[in-house]
């Protein structure tokens, strides 16, 4: 059996979207699976610049908890049964721990890492930082886990070099053999269940001269860049979605008439909107480092330090207007529509679809 310990879901964010589709995803591909799921609508409000409700996910988690105690007490956890957590950072997975191993039911858990406290830019690294608490907490979390899956080769070489304690060595290696050293299949990088968005990007839509700030409103996204961007080239529409209040499909129907989503983010460890808009037909437009780096053609990046910070912004705007420019006005040329087809095709293998982890879970 695998207990899928889910992730509270926001009707505008992918985790209303994985709330039906990531049991599916399993089940259609032939696992027996089993939802573990929380008070329903309880983070229904985000706390301001995040993308959770930083009390309401400890109601939905505590739930959760209580749900696979009684499973544990009623003798229904089982040798072989595995548990997979939509989010790794999930203090239950420690509970789970305790009961297997003193109840002696050999079970596995799979942990998905978004974030957590090791990345300084995230909301935990910024507010908590390296507290003793956060940090032994994550590394906990971390033994916890039979597997911890990652997103971005990026990911894993920030989680590994910023929380596994240095005594271990690996912060000093180069990526490959760290991995190969971590433990066998303690480490793996997988795409997320992201396999829908083909389906529901498919665009027959005119493009229009629209640039999206997909982005949350938090520092991190440095919104204050696309605002200044925006004055400095009237002749585009800018739009921050955030502002429109959307559900799901009227973002994904801005998507499909929008020519560019950009980005000027100092913290991502995946990025799902800009490769929604290259499944919508759009451009990307990101810096040239985090996750952005190992996904995108170089002709939808810039170099980093155009964005590092807004002084960084005000020193080389000429340039990166000139960059956005060039992909905006001659958006048809056929090298701009080929390049978008073959990051598409590349990203949506690679780092939006949850093979690896499926083939995992049938071993």
């Amino acid at each position: 059996m695998i207990y899928l310990v889910d992730l509270e879901y926001v009707e505008t964010r992918y985790t209303a979207e994985w709330k039906t589709y990531f049991p599916e995803y399993l089940r259609v591909n032939g696992l027996d699976v089993t939802v573990i799921e929380g008070p329903e609508n309880i983070a229904a409000c985000t706390t301001p610049g995040a993308f959770l409700n930083f009390s309401g996910t400890n109601v939905y988690k505590s739930e959760q908890v209580r749900k696979i105690a009684e499973l544990f007490t009623e003798n229904k956890i089982k040798d072989g049964d595995k548990f997979v957590f939509a989010d790794a950072w999930h203090p239950g997975v420690i509970n789970i721990k305790y009961m297997a191993e003193l109840l002696g039911v050999k079970i596995e858990l799979h942990g998905l890492w978004h974030a957590g406290s090791y990345d300084p830019a995230d909301f935990l690294g910024r507010l908590i930082g390296d507290a003793p608490w956060v940090r032994h907490a994550e590394q906990s979390f971390f033994e916890c886990f039979d597997t911890n899956w990652f997103a971005s080769d990026f990911h894993i070489e920030m989680f590994v070099n910023n929380l596994l304690d240095n005594d271990d060595g690996f912060d000093t290696l180069p990526h490959p053999m760290l991995v190969e050293n971590l433990r066998g299949d303690k480490i793996l990088r997988t795409g997320w269940p992201f396999e829908y968005l083909t389906e529901k990007l498919a665009n027959n839509y005119v493009k229009e001269d629209i640039i999206l700030f997909p982005h949350r409103m938090a520092p991190e996204k440095q919104p204050d860049i696309f605002k200044s961007l925006a004055q400095q080239l009237p002749e585009y529409e800018f739009i921050f979605c955030q502002d429109l209040n959307l559900t799901k499909p009227e973002y994904h129907e801005l998507l499909k008439r929008a020519k560019m989503v950009f980005s000027a983010n100092t913290q991502e460890t995946l990025g799902i909107s800009c490769y929604e808009i290259l499944a919508a037909g759009g451009v990307p437009l990101v810096p040239n480092r985090l996750s952005y780096k190992e996904m995108y053609d170089d002709m939808f990046k810039y170099p980093t330090q155009f964005t590092t910070g807004y002084k960084d912004y005000v020193m080389h705007q000429d340039m990166l207007i000139n960059k956005i420019k060039t992909l905006m006005n001659n958006f048809t040329a056929p090298e701009i529509q080929s390049k978008i087809i073959a990051n598409k095709k590349f990203l949506e293998k690679e780092y939006f679809s949850a093979y690896k982890l499926l083939d995992k879970l049938r071993g």
